[in-house]
């Protein structure tokens, strides 16, 4: 906790000047080279799971949930430059350094999977397709749609405008909803994929994530 308190006090001093834009950019692109480093060199732990093809499941929650994750990257750094309140500040800083380091692993997956990072069918195709349950994610999106959770660009303009408070509680329900958006894809992938790799990071997205959700939940009626 020590450790996060100090870094969560870093943060809070880099200068503003920087911009909003550099401190994505900077985040992404070091999450990029960790994500590619630590599956390169550990050839994903998976070597005795077959590679799987570009419209797979796999492939498919690669690419979108590292759009998922990057929306969630720059929702943490817009309230990181609103909001006065400590508590906020830091569950700020642990999303964006979590979503950004875990973006970069997919970006990995696919670099040593011989994948294009750009899929070669619509958002959610890989949703679409009949898991090996029969789960309620089927049918429920069509290919191209908004993926689950993501926020709209006037949500996105909302927090931007907002501060304070104000601020805090229009992220902590835009957060809410994310993660929960983000769970619906892990569980999706889930019934999906039988590659190993993919299956502990999904699981342990759900966790984390429905964790957070608790914790932002009872965060927001504190500030109703």
């Amino acid at each position: 906790m020590a450790e996060r308190a100090d870094a969560a006090e870093a943060m809070a001093h880099v200068p503003r000047r920087i911009g909003r834009l550099a401190l994505i950019v900077a985040i992404v692109v070091t999450a990029l080279v960790v994500g590619i480093s630590a599956f390169s060199v550990g050839r994903l732990s998976t070597l005795g799971d077959q590679k799987p093809l570009s419209t797979s499941a796999d492939a498919g929650f690669a690419r979108d949930m590292q759009v998922h994750h990057n929306q969630g990257v720059q929702l943490g750094v817009l309230i990181r430059d609103r909001s006065i309140d400590e508590d906020v500040r830091l569950l700020a800083y642990d999303i964006v350094t979590t979503q950004g380091q875990q973006s970069g692993q997919m970006f990995g997956w696919l670099s040593v999977w011989g994948l294009s990072q750009a899929s070669p069918e619509p958002s959610m195709t890989w949703m679409t397709r009949p898991g090996r349950t029969a789960d309620s994610h089927a049918g429920m999106h069509e290919p191209g749609q908004r993926m689950p959770g993501l926020a709209t660009d006037a949500e996105v303009a909302s927090l931007t405008a907002a501060s304070g408070i104000e601020a805090d509680r229009i992220f902590l329900t835009l957060m809410i909803r994310h993660h929960q958006g983000a769970i619906e894809m892990a569980d999706a992938v889930l019934d999906r994929t039988s590659t190993s790799t993919v299956r502990t990071f999904a699981t342990a997205v759900v966790a984390s994530q429905q964790s957070e959700i608790d914790l932002m939940t009872d965060m927001l009626a504190a500030r109703s």
